[in-house]
């Protein structure tokens, strides 16, 4: 697969720690790609590692490279690397190649400059999710916790590819109470995940108009948001775990009847959780 795109094999190795094996390459440029399932490129990251690379004059930091199923050149973890190696009209570039497409979503998992905010985290999980769909769709969702962290982060991964400027923070700890991974198949889970989503983004746009009519009576808080849905909140009260989408429908129901005239300033004094601005 090397050869063949373009690339040629500096010599192998087993890494010291498994003994699995790993393929010290030099590979063309234009044949590795960053997994489709990864934090989006940061301009601002790539152009500076581009900066310190050109002062340098060398390369030495290999990008991790992958082997798919379907014949690709993928890296999860080099993909700022790559782009600043790009940037400097490098025509080919160091990697260290791992016959295993499973240790792209181990590496996503484990990495320690992983996204850093909920929502770069959510996108992430969400296009990791996809493409375990493509290869494994019938497997139960179960079996890819370690990979995907958290369920709640599925469900604010599909709001945020709806809408990305939504505010997942206010929403998260709700559903990350309720929501859990389930022995479903991938495919038939992802319908529940996405169900929920928009359950989240229909009562998100209750949550907001209620949010406007409070600053359009002179009240100001970072926390309007966040005090919105603790005030519609009914787990507060509740000991036993309901299911996700009845919560979701009471509170939809409590946004609706939401009386915004008997909001006091002294009221949002004790308002906390992620400011509105918080994605």
């Amino acid at each position: 697969m090397i050869a063949k795109a373009g690339g040629y094999v500096v010599g192998p190795y087993k890494e010291p720690l498994g003994g699995h094996p790993v393929l010290l390459s030099i590979l063309p440029i234009d044949a590795v790609e960053p997994t489709p399932f990864q934090r989006d490129l940061s301009d601002t990251h790539h152009k500076r590692l581009a900066d310190v690379i050109n002062k340098t004059g060398r390369f030495l930091d290999p990008i991790i490279a992958v082997l798919t199923p379907g014949g690709k050149l993928w890296t999860p973890n080099g993909r700022h690397r790559l782009e600043a190696m790009r940037r400097l009209g490098a025509k080919s570039i160091a990697a260290l190649v791992v016959p295993d497409s499973e240790v792209a979503w181990q590496i996503l998992a484990l990495n320690t400059e992983k996204a850093h905010n909920l929502k770069e985290r959510s996108l992430e999980v969400i296009r990791i999710y996809r493409n375990l769909i493509e290869e494994h769709a019938a497997r139960p969702e179960s079996d890819f916790t370690f990979y995907l962290e958290e369920a709640a982060l599925v469900t604010l991964g599909v709001c945020y590819e709806r809408v990305p400027r939504f505010g997942g923070g206010v929403y998260h700890p709700i559903l990350r109470r309720l929501e859990s991974f389930t022995e479903e198949p991938l495919r038939v889970a992802i319908k529940d995940h996405e169900k929920r989503a928009a359950m989240v983004l229909d009562l998100e746009q209750k949550v907001a108009a209620i949010v406007q009519k409070l600053k359009d009576r002179g009240l100001q808080s970072p926390y309007l948001r966040s005090f919105v849905v603790a005030r519609i909140n009914p787990l507060r009260w509740i000991k036993e775990e309901p299911a996700i989408e009845d919560v979701l429908k009471t509170m939809r129901e409590r946004a609706t009847k939401f009386n915004v005239e008997k909001v006091k300033p002294h009221d949002l004094a004790g308002a906390g959780g992620p400011p509105d601005e918080e994605a």
